[in-house]
């Protein structure tokens, strides 16, 4: 019966896991069939790693160009590689999102092809008058195009009412056009800069005319400004050339105005960079004084612009020449510190390969427990420990290297707390296994530490939003960051520990698989004991911190709020245990179940407050109320499983007429 509980056991984790891995690709992975872009080119390496850490501004920092075209993919497309074809029998080209985002800049005529577009409903596209494919696929903007005007109506129409009454379908109209509009102001970027003006010739009988450069027009503008004030006060029309003119100039500016603030601003104190049709706009209007600068960034702009891409080589070069001067204006302002490395770290992918070895480290776990007790289980657990351990140090780096950017503590949005907590379960479990010995710990690590990665990777995807931002105003605060985020943090961690302990206790009493060793019952349940004291200590602590900063900030100490409410549940909670467990109320399956029900109040202070919608923690609000429920749901699973358990366990030792083994003779069997 052990080895067909071990087997069990076994199937049905690898099944769960296969589950999760399985739901987890597929909600990241692009769409099968592969998109055909006639004759299209990828950008040579040398191009990309040139342009990767071009400094822009987005979301009220300066980043890499790489880290902008990486979340602005993931908004748009839901995954952040693209497969396409340049010919039918052509082979598979990955199509990354600095290259995505280089494409609709310089290569206009392959960006509109590229199925940029993931939409999920496909009454969508039927709302707009188009024809569906399958429920959740992607399009172009070409095959969006058609639609466009419908789509801006119904999204202007959406927006005027009230908006906690539109339907689920209104809402997914509204993203789509804010999605198309943001992809137009991508394409728009250079556009002015690449194509110029039209300028009619004097003659109107003439059938000629000729282009010009967009910086030669900003250098007559006192010329242009002279001419409409003189025919203003001679009460003349404008000239039929001048119209031509400033329209052009007017529809190039605001199709260049919003999709790249590319230009460092020349006076310091002004904290807005620029995008080329600001530069174009402020010079034609008067709006600002460093014309020349104007001109000059202009003319960078086109040099880039109308360079040929298939010399990559003399694209390059042009392309150099901008970096150069945005990089050194930049680095004049003093914000082109993090850039280089921040561009770096989106390079290394760091957290994909500690998925990788934390995967590995969970294939080797299975061996491990599947040969308990022999050299081939001695071995292998050395291999856990390998692999646990490289998997820690491609999380730690990461952080580290985020706080180097950022310049604050490593938590400051719910994306952080994943991470953070990924290292933190990972280093507490290490302690206990240190101290109990039993391999049992060890295994768990590598197994929390895959589930955790895929919960951040999987949050980044469906948040879609560069969580290096600057925080909200109210949480600018590094020392407070420190000791109370901190340290509330910890105590999740310590509370997920505690639980997947408990989880494993249960299930190895519960099968049998312990096959009666009382010696590794009690080390969990000391184990647990230890961890729920952790776990009290660390919540009490942050929660007094954090209404300090309440009361500093808000100017009340403490205001029920769901994320306080939270917290104090499991200070509660942890306290409800270790006086049960002090007054003898709650044995060793007391105790786990209660420490397994206590993940349910971590996890709904960790994650699930975040998806209440109210509150003052009003910030790192997101979507996933399937997810927590079915995690509910799971936990759920495993506390019913304990009562089922117990109560057979029971009934055995009483059909064997001796008293359960937590039980001593003449205490109620009432007690847990």
């Amino acid at each position: 019966m052990n080895k067909i509980a071990r087997w069990i056991l076994l199937g049905v984790g690898l099944l769960g896991f296969g589950f999760v891995l399985t739901k987890f690709i597929r909600d990241i992975q692009p769409p099968k069939d592969v998109r055909l872009v006639e004759d299209y080119v990828p950008w040579d390496e040398e191009t990309l790693l040139l342009a990767e850490d071009l400094p822009v501004q987005d979301g009220g920092r300066i980043k890499p160009l790489t880290s902008y075209a990486g979340f602005t993919m993931l908004r748009l497309y839901g995954a952040r590689s693209m497969a396409i074809k340049a010919s039918e029998d052509g082979e598979t080209i990955n199509v990354k999102p600095l290259a995505w985002m280089m494409d609709a800049f310089f290569r206009p005529q392959f960006a509109v092809e590229q199925p940029s577009f993931r939409i999920d409903n496909w009454e969508v596209l039927v709302a707009i008058g188009l024809e569906p494919g399958e429920k959740r696929d992607r399009y172009s903007y070409a095959d969006l195009e058609k639609g466009r005007d419908r789509l801006f109506e119904l999204a202007q129409t959406y927006g005027q009412g009230d908006q906690e009454k539109l339907t689920l379908l209104e809402t997914q109209i509204m993203a789509l056009a804010r999605n198309v509009q943001s992809y137009e102001h991508l394409l728009g970027v250079f556009s002015i800069a690449r194509s110029g003006v039209e300028m009619l010739a004097l003659d109107p009988n003439a059938t000629t005319s000729q282009r010009t450069d967009i910086s030669s027009v900003m250098a007559t503008a006192p010329v242009i400004r002279d001419v409409l004030q003189r025919t203003q006060q001679e009460g003349q029309p404008i000239p039929t050339h001048i119209q031509h003119l400033l329209q052009q100039v007017l529809d190039g500016a605001n199709a260049s105005k919003y999709g790249l603030l590319l230009f460092p601003p020349s006076n310091p104190d002004d904290d807005e960079w620029l995008s080329p049709g600001n530069r174009v706009w402020n010079v034609m209007t008067q709006q600002t004084r460093d014309v020349e600068g104007s001109i000059e960034d202009m003319t960078f702009a086109e040099g880039v612009a109308r360079a040929s891409t298939e010399d990559q080589a003399e694209f390059r070069k042009e392309f150099r020449e901008l970096k150069e001067h945005t990089v050194e204006a930049a680095e004049d302002r003093g914000e082109y510190r993090a850039v280089p490395l921040e561009a770096s770290y989106y390079h290394k992918n760091w957290f994909l390969y500690a998925l990788v070895w934390f995967l590995f480290g969970t294939l080797l776990t299975i061996g491990m427990w599947m040969t308990s007790g022999t050299l081939a289980g001695k071995i292998l657990s050395y291999g856990v420990w390998g692999t646990t351990i490289a998997g820690l140090v491609y999380v730690i780096i990461p952080i580290v290297k985020r706080c180097i950017i950022m310049q604050r503590p490593p938590i400051g949005n719910l994306y952080d707390t994943v991470i953070f907590i990924t290292a933190a379960v990972v280093i507490l479990g290490m302690l206990v296994e240190g101290m109990t010995r039993r391999r049992i710990v060890l295994g768990l690590l590598p197994i929390m530490g895959t589930f955790l990665i895929l919960l951040a990777r999987l949050f980044e995807v469906g948040d879609a939003k560069d969580h290096m931002d600057p925080l909200v105003a109210v949480l600018r605060s590094n020392y407070w960051l420190m000791v109370h985020v901190v340290t509330i943090t910890l105590g999740y961690a310590a509370g997920l520990v505690t639980a997947v302990i408990s989880v494993v206790y249960v299930l190895l009493r519960g099968l049998r698989l312990d096959n009666g060793d009382k010696s590794l019952r009690r080390s969990l349940t000391r184990a647990v004991y230890g961890m729920v004291c952790l776990t009290l200590f660390l919540s009490l602590v942050g929660t007094v911190l954090g209404g300090i900063w309440a009361n500093d900030s808000w100017g009340r100490f403490w205001g029920w709020d769901p994320k306080e409410n939270g917290a104090l549940l499991i200070v509660l909670a942890t306290l409800a245990i270790l006086h049960g467990r002090l007054g003898g109320f709650l044995r060793e399956w007391g105790t786990h179940l209660a420490s397994i029900m206590l993940a349910i109040i971590v996890i709904f202070s960790w994650w699930g407050v975040n998806l209440l919608g109210v509150g003052l923690h009003n910030y790192g609000f997101a979507d996933g109320g399937a997810y927590i429920n079915t995690v509910y749901a799971v936990i759920g699973f495993f506390i019913l499983f304990g009562f089922v358990a117990m109560a057979f366990e029971k009934m055995d030792a009483t059909k064997r007429k001796e008293p359960s083994p937590d039980l001593p003779h003449g205490k109620p069997s009432m007690d847990l």
